[in-house]
């Protein structure tokens, strides 16, 4: 901002202290005071603004902390792009000024190893044509992973017999749930619950009664009915009339 807007340096205290607001403007009147009753030069100069609010809002151990997490960075679920963002965002921070060969040692360290075993093979000049061949190789083995899912759900799923079925005669049918529950519920009939409607006796039926009606024929206009069945010798007497 202040090289957009050609700021001097007298100006460079006074402008950026204009849009503090909340607890920053209370910070700032409040050092203002202070330096006053200590009768202490008032802050002019840029630098004396970002030490003191770096005194004010970085702790000590900010860079120690810093240096931590670039030792312990490691690329793991990150992409090689995110890995080398946060690298150079680390590195930044802490203000650490190395070598580029350093720098590419540091970066093939935190490496996954699938990416690290296959880059080492490969020639190449700076960070930059490094990272290029770790961004290949992610996407090669993306590829890879990616078709063999696909080849593992095309044969998950089970293979159909499309074998014509042959039609089955009408004998081998199947009883439908209605005939069946018929069955089921009418149970089978006793030969003593039958009843004949002739003699009403039971144990056998009207065609089966044991009492049966004959007619013997007599005369030209006469005859006689028998409701009993005849005896023996009732029998042998009939069989031995002749009739005319």
């Amino acid at each position: 901002m202040f090289a957009c807007h050609n700021v001097s340096e007298e100006n460079k205290v006074s402008l950026p202290t204009l849009s503090f607001q909340g607890n920053a403007m209370y910070w700032w009147v409040a050092l203002e005071r202070e330096r006053r009753l200590h009768k202490d030069l008032p802050i002019e100069h840029w630098n004396d603004l970002r030490g003191a609010l770096r005194r004010r809002h970085i702790p000590s151990y900010y860079n120690r902390e810093l240096m931590d997490k670039l030792q312990r960075l490691q690329q793991r679920t990150m992409s090689v792009e995110e890995y080398r963002q946060k690298m150079e965002l680390y590195m930044m921070r802490a203000s650490i000024r190395e070598t580029e060969s350093t720098t590419i040692a540091r970066f093939l360290s935190a490496l996954n190893l699938e990416i690290r075993n296959r880059v080492e093979l490969l020639p190449y000049q700076d960070l930059n044509d490094l990272l290029q061949l770790c961004i290949k190789v992610e996407q090669q083995n993306l590829r890879k992973t990616s078709s063999c899912k696909e080849g593992s759900y095309s044969y998950s799923y089970p293979r159909r017999n499309f074998k014509r079925e042959e039609s089955t005669p009408k004998e081998k049918i199947r009883e439908t749930p209605k005939s069946v529950g018929k069955d089921m519920l009418t149970p089978p009939m006793r030969t003593r619950d039958v009843k004949c409607f002739k003699c009403f006796g039971r144990g056998h039926v009207q065609a089966q009664c044991p009492n049966q009606r004959f007619l013997f024929l007599r005369g030209v206009d006469e005859y006689s009915s028998c409701d009993d069945a005849p005896s023996g010798k009732e029998e042998e007497e009939n069989n031995k009339r002749v009739y005319p």
